[in-house]
Order: C-alpha cells, then structure tokens, then sequence
C-alpha cells in the first residue's frame, strides 16, 4: 500500500509519526533522485494539511536523522507550492550534468527564484557556488538574468554570520535569505488571507531590494491587517445584535471542509482563507462561512462573494460554493455553475476601487433560501444542503 493510500485510508495511522517513519512507509524507506520513495513522499507532502508541514519541518531541525536534509528540501518546496508558486523540485545531489540547485520556484509575476535550503549555518556557505547555479540556468535559458535571484532558506533564525557574508560578497543584491520558520509563517499569513493584490505584496519580501525606504513593507502590513478586518463586515452589515455579539470571531472553515471531503470524495488544500483545492487543481470551491442572525424574527447569514473568486472558480474542473450557515451541520454545497446564474440576482456592495456580490441566506424551518434582490422572489436552496 502506498503512502498516499494509507493517508486516505486511515490518516490518523500518520498523523502522530515523526516524518522519518512517514518516510519509511514509501517505497524503501530512503530518498533518492527519482526513487519511488522520493515520489511517494512529495504525492504525501502535496496532500497534507500545512500545519503538518510545519511540525515535519520542526523535526527536521530539531534532530538530525538519516536523510533528514533532503526531507526538508522537499517540505521547503511544498511550502513554496503552498505559497502558489510553480515549483520545479532539484535533485537531492548535483551531477555533472544536472545543476545542484534544491528548487526553482516561479512567482506569479514570472520572476524565478533559485531556492537552496540549509537546515544550519553553521558552516560557511560557497556563495559563488549558489550564484553559479543561478547563472548556469541563465546559460541554458531556463531563467532570465533580471529577473530571477536566489533565496537561501536556513533552518535557524540566528544567521548574522551569514548575513554579514552575503552583504560582503558581490552577490548581495542577487541574494535574500530566510530563516525555515519565518517561510512557514509566510505560508500560513498567506492562507489567512484573501485579496489577491495583498498576497503579490507579500511575494515581494522574497526577492532582493533596497529597502533604506520602507513603504513597501508598511503597505504589506496595513493592507494585511485591512483584508483580515473587512473579513467580518460582510456578516454584520444590516445585523441588529449587540456589537458585543458582532465582535466575536466565526470560522468554521476546516470542519466544513472535512464534511465536504467526504461528500466529494477528496483531499481539499487550504490555498487562502475560503480557497480550497486538490493537489492536481482539478477540484476547488470557495467555503464561506457565517454567524447566525436574527432580523425581525427571521434567521439570516451573511456572506460575500468576490469577483477574483468567480475568475479562479470558473476556470476549474470541477468548482462548488460553500456556505456554512451557523455551523459545519449546516452546509450548502452549489456547483459553481449553478451558482454563477445566481449572481445578477444579488446586491452588490461597492468600494472605491472593488465591490462584492452579497449573499443573503434566509432559513425557514428546515428551509434555506437566497434572498434576491428587491422586487424578486427567493430562491430555495434546499436541494444544495448536505
């Protein structure tokens, strides 16, 4: 049985061994460029929820173990794919015919990035070795001179030694270093978030600049904390509770994931804070969820439904909206398809630079209905709930 099959089979067989005897179930039990084991263990890797990441990154560093190193490559890579870059995963060791680089890593924006990781500093590192990584990709193509770097990941936090020698060599401005924790920090701000103007913000800290000048970070941490505010308007516009009542949190995200898994038969990543995936991109939805309100008698939720979703959505597979009314017991699951038709129905509520749809849900005894807009009947979403 592969490792994979034993993740969706009985997951909590795993969920609690240390990542070396996660490693020991696939194939052989040992890395190696284009083993089965290697193969079985990036499927694994690609499939696991992001805090299991983190906790096999920590046992990595935390004890040295027989191919602890090259685990922590491929974890590194993974949280690169988390972060929503195109990862091309180097070999374990270099050859004379194959560049030695650990990772190259895509952006968005199409800048690449040469990844080595190091799970110490505490030897000193070749940097001309690095840079001739880079510039031998440059020589086949494969990467564009002014636009690509190398970004060292390093398994402690206490790199001053390694700072001052990048900033001493030639290759300062080439080169931005970052500490394995401060990366998986990265990943998980990334999943908690939701515009994705912020998140390319956010790349940015990646690549090599001057920053005597810090707006740019000042703006990362502004618009940051701002996409996490405006997260709970949607559920309070239009509710008469108590503003005690409207402060407390709702999230509920993962628990309706989970029942969603099941329905669909699938292995759904966090992407962002309502994106949701499979490893192959082949599946997503949005998953909103919502407090319960009462309003002149009648219990609403409130959602918002937002243009770059509909333009990730509709480019799927196979896409759904979620809506989790109250808690993970109440859940509508709609085929995008269906639900893209409901989108001229609704209020929209508009920004200086951006607007939402607002999605208004009306329960009615066992019952749930989209309000629509004014002049026009509900609309049952009965056949939607699971």
């Amino acid at each position: 049985m592969s490792l994979m099959e034993i993740w969706r089979n009985s997951s909590n067989q795993i969920e609690g061994k240390h990542v070396q005897q996660v490693i020991a179930f696939a194939g052989d039990g040992r890395l190696r460029d284009g083993s089965s084991t290697t193969l079985e263990f990036r499927e694994f890797l690609s499939n696991i929820p992001s805090q299991l990441l983190g906790i096999y990154a920590d046992q990595c560093l935390q004890k040295s173990f027989t191919d602890s190193g090259l685990a922590l490559q491929d974890i590194v890579n993974q949280i690169g794919e988390r972060l929503n870059f195109n990862v091309t995963y180097g070999r374990y060791r270099g050859t004379v015919a194959h560049v030695g680089f650990d990772g190259l890593w895509c952006l968005p924006d199409n800048h690449k990035i040469v990844v080595e990781v190091k799970t110490t500093d505490a030897y000193r590192i070749d940097l001309d070795i690095l840079a001739g990584y880079r510039q031998s990709l440059i020589n086949d193509k494969a990467i564009d001179e002014d636009k690509s770097s190398i970004l060292i990941v390093v398994g402690r936090d206490d790199t001053g030694d390694l700072e001052a020698q990048i900033r001493g060599s030639r290759w300062a401005w080439d080169i931005r270093l970052i500490s394995v924790d401060a990366l998986i920090k990265l990943m998980f701000l990334k999943e908690g978030l939701e515009d994705p103007i912020i998140i390319k913000q956010i790349y940015s800290v990646l690549i090599p600049r001057e920053f005597t000048k810090i707006d740019e970070i000042v703006n990362i941490v502004f618009f940051t904390t701002l996409d996490i505010k405006e997260d709970s308007k949607p559920d309070e516009e239009n509710s008469e509770e108590s503003s005690e009542a409207k402060s407390s949190p709702v999230a509920f995200h993962i628990a309706c994931i989970t029942r969603i898994d099941k329905i669909l038969k699938t292995n759904l990543i966090r992407r962002s804070r309502a994106l949701f995936s499979t490893a192959d991109g082949l599946k997503a939805l949005i998953c909103a969820v919502s407090k319960e309100h009462e309003r002149g008698g009648q219990i609403w939720y409130w959602f918002a439904f937002h243009p770059h979703q509909k333009e990730f959505l509709k480019d799927i597979h196979e896409s759904y909206v979620a809506f989790g009314c109250g808690s993970e017991k109440q859940l509508l699951l709609i085929p995008f398809i269906d639900f893209e038709r409901f989108l001229d129905d609704l209020n929209i509520t508009e920004r200086p630079n951006s607007f939402y749809w607002h999605v208004h849900i009306l329960k009615e005894g066992t019952n749930y209905y989209l309000h629509r807009k004014s002049g026009q009947e509900k609309r049952s979403l009965k056949k939607y709930l699971i």
